[in-house]
């Protein structure tokens, strides 16, 4: 029998696996670029539960295991900064990083956020493939070293919205949300 994976928000309990999680992730990244000292590889477990203590992180079980987490921090104007995606390889390409995208951007909204900014680096197909699917859209570039340009990514709710509305064949505002309830 097989187990579900859940998500719910982290713990300071699970700050190690997360940081542990985020060591694994991050080494496909720092090999896309040649820099292995990038911010997620040098972080350090005191910075981590700072963090936990500081927004909203989530993070993705499969039985006790932490198989994935996301970060986010409401900001000024009702603008919210998601970072920290990650997901155990041998979980990746089965919908996970979507559900933990679609949950921190519930929370976020539930606290009053209406856009939802990301950043990640030009060459992750991966990441900017699954933010476009998800909605987001580039809106800068910002060369941080001469091999790593970050891609900023933003959505915006009431946008999203109003594109829905006015599509051909848009559905009522309840089948809209029993669907975006369903995954």
């Amino acid at each position: 029998m097989g187990m579900s994976v859940t998500i719910s928000a982290a713990t300071d309990h699970d700050a190690e696996q997360i940081l542990k999680l985020q060591y694994l992730c991050y080494q496909g990244e720092a090999e896309l670029y040649g820099d292995y000292s990038i911010a997620p590889l040098t972080q350090t477990l005191a910075g981590l539960r700072a963090e936990l203590a500081a927004g909203c992180v989530l993070v993705a079980r499969l039985g006790d295991e932490v198989v994935g987490s996301v970060r986010g921090t409401a900001g000024p104007e009702g603008t919210a900064v998601i970072s920290g995606m990650i997901v155990h390889p041998r979980m990746q390409r089965h919908g996970l990083g979507g559900r933990l995208l679609a949950a921190v951007e519930a929370r976020l909204a539930a606290g009053g956020a209406t856009r939802f900014r990301l950043a990640t680096g030009h060459r992750n197909e991966g990441n900017l493939r699954l933010y476009r699917k998800w909605g987001y859209a580039q809106v800068a570039t910002e060369q941080v070293t001469r091999k790593l340009t970050l891609v900023t990514m933003e959505k915006c709710l009431m946008e999203q919205q109003e594109q829905r509305e006015q599509a051909p064949g848009a559905r009522d505002g309840a089948a809209e949300a029993a669907l975006a309830t369903s995954f």
